[in-house]
């Protein structure tokens, strides 16, 4: 997949014509990600591959989602540290969400790490709520495994 599909043009672009690949989401997800294991290149081009997978962010902040039949799910979510709390993360989830509406979703669904309280505060400003939880679900480097909690919010 290449720089120019059109799944990976950003709505938060700085630049026109800007576009983010597996490469750059791969690099902006290990410097957003330290205490998980990042994804790969090879991951999301492996994603990416799908009909039902779609990307929207640029070189500060992206979202990676599928949606399928009337269900729409966050893959992954990332926003490098230099450009945290400027409103980025939560805008491409409005976006994930009129995307996903229009293709016919009528519900969303993510899992966050029950130790991510940026997270947590930024999925409960979007509407999610608190569906589920998977027990020490991420596992961490140096400290013990981290539950998942599974969040959802109706699409309307």
């Amino acid at each position: 997949m290449t720089g120019t599909d059109p799944r990976f043009t950003s709505p938060v672009v700085a630049n026109p014509g800007t576009t983010l690949d597996p490469d750059g989401m791969a690099v902006l997800h290990a410097a957003a990600y330290r205490l998980d294991r990042p994804w790969t290149a090879a991951e999301f081009r492996a994603l990416s591959d799908s009909p039902h997978v779609f990307a929207l962010g640029d070189a500060r902040a992206f979202i990676l989602v599928r949606v399928i039949a009337d269900e729409a799910e966050v893959l992954t979510i990332a926003t490098h540290p230099d450009h945290r709390r400027k409103g980025l993360a939560l805008a491409l989830l409005g976006r994930f969400h009129a995307l996903a509406q229009a293709r016919g979703a009528t519900t969303a669904f993510l899992e966050v790490a029950a130790d991510n309280a940026p997270a947590l505060a930024l999925y409960q400003a979007a509407g999610y709520a608190r569906v589920g939880q998977r027990r020490a679900y991420y596992a961490r480097k140096d400290a013990p495994a981290a539950d998942a909690l599974l969040l959802r919010r109706a699409l309307d």
